[in-house]
């Protein structure tokens, strides 16, 4: 598929029609192509569960085009490689891994961490297209990709942009410019609202309780030197684990 496009991970489970059912509506919002990716050790086994998949989809969204892989290969491995041409992918909270990936940690924190494109893990149970805030978790101001994902992720909902700055120093820090002065087709970028606040004490408390109110929230993934891998930082952490809302991880200071 050569088409932008979203990704999605499913292995038959209900997490997984969730993160299918979330991939989709995220690719209709968009107007692009879903590819839906089932890494299994036999792709024989995979028939059933992804026409199962491309059925559903079909029946929700009949616009989107869609198609499958499977892929004898590990789940993290699979889903951080059809990460790289991705504009998005979209996995469950757990699950795609069976007893192992629980024990070892959850396969969302771990694909987390290599992924190379913004990847959205489904949490929390409010509607998906309701007129709550796009929430940004900013933790330093070279945050970038991630705040133009979340301004782009509130244009495209038409909602308001809601940031939270956490800060540990004795000055209050500038808040970074959302839309650097030099971004390509900033002129014709729409207006978003934007409401911003600073926090001093427990920053990941303070954005999970902000979840509640939000549609989505977005938190960068630090990966100094241009690497894909790492282990992800406590806020993004607690987030993937306990967001009331939808998460999306974007990679920052890798390219």
């Amino acid at each position: 598929m050569t088409l932008p496009h979203v990704v999605v991970g499913v292995d038959g489970s209900l997490v997984s029609v969730r993160a299918l059912d979330q991939a989709a509506e995220e690719a209709a919002r968009r107007g692009i192509a879903l590819r839906v990716v089932y890494a299994v050790p036999d792709r024989d086994e995979a028939g059933p569960v992804l026409a199962s998949a491309v059925s559903r989809v079909r029946e929700r969204h009949p616009d989107v085009p869609v198609d499958t892989r499977a892929v004898a290969d590990g789940v993290v491995r699979t889903l951080a490689r059809e990460s790289a041409d991705a504009v998005l992918t979209v996995v469950g909270p757990r699950g795609l891994g069976g007893l192992a990936g629980l024990v070892c940690g959850a396969v969302s924190s771990r694909l987390a961490a290599q992924a190379h494109g913004p990847l959205l893990v489904v949490r929390g149970e409010c509607p998906h297209d309701d007129r709550r805030d796009v929430l940004l978790g900013l933790e330093t101001d070279t945050d970038t990709e991630a705040a133009l994902y979340a301004l782009e992720e509130a244009e495209l909902r038409g909602v308001r942009l809601r940031v939270l700055h956490s800060w540990t120093h004795h000055t209050n820090p500038e808040l970074p410019s959302l839309v650097p002065a030099m971004s390509p087709g900033q002129q014709s970028r729409p207006r978003v609202a934007v409401e911003s606040r600073t926090v001093q004490i427990a920053p990941a408390q303070a954005l999970v309780e902000a979840t509640r109110d939000a549609v989505v929230v977005v938190i960068g993934s630090h990966r100094p030197g241009n690497r894909h891998g790492g282990h992800l930082g406590p806020v993004a952490r607690t987030l993937l684990h306990h967001s009331h809302c939808p998460v999306v991880v974007v990679p920052t200071g890798c390219r």
